[in-house]
């Protein structure tokens, strides 16, 4: 029966997406264990989460409903930390958001702050991968730890391999993620393309990471679902 389940999985949250008119989402990651009073750069990540789901939903056509079709929803992975930071911001503009949470022994009870009505718990980490990868106009990484890094690479390699349509992937906090993982040292060993380090940018505050994904191309009522029709799609 787990082919059954798959498919109950994959269809629950699809009708429940499409009934409150989530055309395309803006995917926010990072660590469930921020804290808002935590050490070091830890609450500046958290404000700025916050931020950022604040200014995304209330620019990127989260709010409008005339045409029945909402564009650019938060989305995260309905956890703790910065995801609850993220989904926090949009409820405090208003705006609804997504929490695609899994089942873990830890660290994965959901949020306060994602729409009720949409917040999902799977139990297979492939059928959340491809709702929170189908919809998705935007990609913004924020400090985290195996998690965060595990669904950074996901992205990357499905846009890379061109699975999926190129979208906009903004690393949070340059100096972080250049401390974390080097990536031109795969690019000097031909392990991938130099040109494949344009498939990212870097902000360091939550204004830099609207503007940089603005400028990368991201549109307000606009939805990934024609895009991924001409190109083949997320297959």
């Amino acid at each position: 029966m787990r082919g059954v389940r798959f498919m109950l999985e994959y269809a629950k949250a699809e009708q429940l997406l499409r009934e409150w008119g989530v055309r395309s989402t803006i995917v926010v990651f990072g660590s469930a264990r921020v804290r808002p009073d935590g050490p070091g750069r830890q609450s500046y990540w958290h404000a700025q989460a916050r931020e950022f789901g604040r200014i995304a939903s209330q620019r990127g056509g989260a709010l409008h409903t005339a045409a029945e079709t909402r564009d650019n929803v938060i989305a995260t992975g309905g956890g703790h930390g910065i995801m609850g930071a993220a989904n926090r911001g949009a409820h405090e503009a208003g705006a609804p958001s997504i929490g695609f949470n899994i089942t873990l022994p830890r660290e994965q009870e959901p949020n306060p702050w994602a729409t009720p009505e949409l917040t999902f718990r799977f139990h297979y980490f492939a059928i959340r991968k491809m709702h929170l990868a189908m919809r998705a106009n935007a990609l913004v990484i924020f400090p985290g730890g195996f998690g965060t890094l595990d669904e950074l690479f996901e992205l990357l390699t499905l846009v890379q391999t061109r699975k999926a349509p190129r979208l906009p992937i903004v690393l949070f906090d340059e100096a972080y993620w250049r401390a974390v993982v080097n990536l031109e040292v795969l690019a000097e060993h031909g392990m991938i393309a130099p040109t494949d380090l344009d498939l990212f940018s870097f902000a360091d505050d939550a204004e830099a990471v609207w503007s940089t994904l603005v400028a990368a191309g991201l549109k307000a009522h606009a939805g990934p679902l024609e895009a991924q029709e001409k190109s083949g799609g997320l297959t």
